[in-house]
This record gives structure tokens, C-alpha cells and sequence, in this order.
């Protein structure tokens, strides 16, 4: 039987009806899926505090040192750190607690506990500890990447090592500053005008949602100097500090080359802005693939590179297993180079294991290894407040300054 006109009318306009009806059940499933995630908001200073200062802790390291007259007298060292599990793993800098012969922390509500020593890097200035705890408050490493100069932080931590759990203010002045410790090491740090002083180093630095962007570790001193400070970036230690608790040991992912900045001088005779690459590791991924030393990496996977510190973070940000295609320069040409990241693995406690095997920590076969080659800390004395690092701005011009990749 026919239909009639009205009857083929209110069909299409019934099919219609489900149609529209199912494209806005669709279009409403986005929109419900980005509901479900919790909006950051803004915090105020006050609030960060009372949030997080349960979790900051005072450290005291008892160490021996050697006097000027050659005598050996006990030492101290006051500093900073936080919880970051509530069955009490503590994140802290690496010379705030080099070299201990006992390690103290003390909570915000007076609570103290005996520390142990689980691993560090030297090169990130960055160690783990761990006290017997449980339900302990904890701060998360949230490692937020899209912190911007110009950004609001605060900063809790033991000025002097008495004016215990005071909160500082300021904002980011620079990112990616790279710098040289008084000891030799070379680091990349977040620059604030945030006040840091003797005592706030391995305190947390928070952003303005309260999540922990970096970790205290230095400042310039001189009587013409103020306000620059210097913080370790939690998204270049999340991974090793993750690997010490969960591992016992620091796995890196690394393709084997120690690299530069190319210099004003190689850039003025033309060659390009990159990471030049210094040293190779016999047999390690980038000598596989073919890399040779004195290429210029200008890229990865289409993506500028223009320092060595674009291409470490890069390479720190891959995954093992990875395949990286390296754009290089090379005498006049450029070529691509498939590189297979893998994974480097380093002690956590390598001091202890050198004394173990009676192998001097800069022999190592890797030239790449961090805690190779290094100066030591000069000796403190008696004071108790002299756990920062004075750093002396390097801008790493020169080509001859290198770093692992």
C-alpha cells in the first residue's frame, strides 16, 4: 500500500529528529569527557603554605671534617627537604646530605626522624632518603611543564638554619639558565628572584596552583648581588628520582654522545646553531647509528635544536626502544641518522660502590657518566648554615663545554 504524502513527511522528519538527536548524544561525550578532568585554580600564597608545609622537613647532616691546623672536628649541615610518599621517601639536594655520618629531619610539627641515604645524582644535584613512616603528608612531583618567566613561586624552606619553615615570594626570571657550581658541576636551572638563602637548599619551589616546579639548590652571593636564585626543574629529575625508589639504581635514557654548544666563532664562519657532538661511547647507540664526532645535531624528528640543552632534554624525554631522527651537519652536508635510544644505568649510591671496588669514580669507561670527573665540594668547616651552593654564571659559549646525551 502507498504511502501517503503526510506519512513520507512525518517519516523524514522522525529520521531527522533521531539523526540530530544522536549527533548531539555524540557531541555532548567531549565535552563530558573534559568536565570529568578537575580545572587547575590559581592559589594564593597563604594557601600553598598551609597546604604544604606539613610536608617540608628540616635536614641536619653530621658529618667529620678536617680543621685549618689538620685536627678533625665534627661538622653540621642545615638544609631542606619534603616528603614525597607517605611511607616517608624525602627528596632533598645532594650536598645538603654529601658524605653523611647521620642524617636528621624534622617535621613542621616538631616530629623527628633518623634518615637514611638512598641514592643520588650528583650531576642534578639531587637526593633520595627515606625514614620509617607511614601516612605521612607528601607533596607530588608534578614536574609541570609550562612554567614561563614571568610566572609567580614561592619557596618554604630553613633560611640560616633557624628561621625554620618561612615562605619566600617572587617569580621566574629565566628558564633554562645554565650555570656552573662552585664545584665544577654544570647545571640547568629554573633563576628566581624568589629570596634563596643558606638553609632553603632541597626545599620545594611551588607555582601558584601549589604543585612543585623545582628544588631549591643555589643563589649568587656578593655584596652588589640580590635576589638571584636557583632551582633544580622537578621534570628533569622525576624520572631518576622515581628509578632510586622504585629500582634501586638511576636508568637514564641516553643515545651516547657528549655534546656542546656550537661557539660564536664556529657560527660566524657559518656553521648552524645545534648541538655538536664532542665524544662518542664506543658501541652506544649513536656510534650504531653512524654519528661521528664533530656533526652538528640541527634537529630531531623535524624539531629545531639550537643548544646541547635542547638535545639532552630531548634525548631525557624519550623513551628506551625510541627510534630519534637526528638532522646533522656534516662538513658542508646534512643528512638524516635514525638513532635507538636506550638506557643508561648509573649506581644510586656510586660513591660507596667506588670505595667498594677501589675504582676512582672519573675512570669510568662512559665518558657520559655524571659522577665522573668531578671536583669535590670544598670543605665547610663548622658552619652549620653553608649548605648552598655559590654558583658563578656560564653561559657555555665556548665550544669546548660539554655534556652528556
Amino acid at each position: 500500500m502507498k504511502k501517503t504524502f503526510t506519512e513520507h513527511k512525518a517519516g523524514r522528519l522522525l529520521a531527522l529528529a533521531l539523526t540530530l538527536a544522536l549527533c548531539l548524544a555524540f557531541a555532548a561525550i567531549p565535552a563530558l569527557a573534559a568536565q570529568e578532568e578537575p580545572a587547575r585554580e590559581e592559589m594564593s600564597a597563604a594557601d600553598i603554605y598551609e597546604q604544604s608545609v606539613n610536608a617540608v622537613v628540616g635536614v641536619t647532616t653530621r658529618t667529620t671534617t678536617t680543621n685549618f691546623w689538620g685536627y678533625e672536628t665534627p661538622a653540621a649541615v642545615a638544609g631542606t627537604g619534603f616528603i614525597i610518599s607517605d611511607d616517608g621517601y624525602v627528596l632533598t639536594n645532594y650536598h645538603v646530605v654529601e658524605n653523611p655520618e647521620s642524617i636528621t629531619i624534622t617535621c613542621y610539627n616538631g616530629d623527628t626522624y633518623d634518615a637514611e641515604l638512598i641514592g643520588y645524582d650528583q650531576s642534578d644535584d639531587m637526593a633520595v632518603l627515606k625514614v620509617d613512616g607511614d601516612g605521612l603528608p607528601f607533596l607530588t612531583l608534578d614536574g609541570s611543564g609550562d612554567l614561563r618567566v614571568g610566572d609567580e613561586v614561592v619557596a618554604i624552606g630553613n633560611p640560616l638554619g633557624e628561621l625554620t619553615f618561612s615562605l619566600t615570594h617572587g617569580m621566574v626570571s629565566a628558564l633554562d639558565r645554565e650555570v656552573t657550581t662552585s664545584t665544577g658541576v654544570r647545571m640547568t636551572l629554573i633563576q628566581t628572584d624568589c629570596a634563596i638563602n643558606n638553609g632553603n637548599s632541597g626545599g620545594p619551589l611551588f607555582n601558584m596552583y601549589g604543585e612543585v616546579v623545582g628544588i631549591t639548590n643555589g643563589k649568587f652571593t656578593g655584596s652588589a648581588i640580590d635576589n638571584v636564585g636557583f632551582a633544580v626543574p622537578i621534570s628533569d629529575i622525576a624520572g631518576s628520582v622515581e628509578s632510586i625508589i622504585e629500582k634501586g639504581y638511576i636508568a637514564k635514557p641516553y643515545i651516547g654522545v657528549t655534546i656542546s654548544d656550537v661557539s660564536a666563532d664556529a657560527l660566524s664562519y657559518g656553521l648552524p646553531q645545534g648541538a655538536a657532538v664532542k665524544d662518542i661511547v664506543k658501541d652506544g647507540p649513536a656510534d650504531k647509528a653512524g654519528i661521528q664526532v664533530n656533526d652538528i645535531v640541527t634537529a630531531v624528528n623535524g624539531e629545531a635544536i639550537t643548544s646541547r640543552h635542547d638535545l639532552s632534554q630531548t634525548v631525557g624525554a624519550a623513551q628506551v626502544g625510541e627510534e630519534l631522527t637526528l638532522t646533522v651537519y656534516r662538513q658542508g652536508e646534512t643528512l638524516d641518522v635514525t638513532v635507538t635510544v636506550e638506557e643508561k644505568t648509573e649506581s644510586a649510591l656510586p660513591q660507596e660502590d667506588a670505595e667498594d671496588t677501589n675504582d676512582a669514580a672519573n675512570e669510568s669507561e662512559d665518558p657520559l657518566d655524571p659522577n665522573g670527573d668531578q671536583t669535590d665540594r670544598p670543605d665547610n668547616g663548622n658552619d652549620p648554615d653553608q649548605d648552598m651552593y655559590d654558583l658563578f654564571d656560564e653561559f657555555m659559549r665556548r665550544y669546548g663545554s660539554g655534556r652528556g646525551a
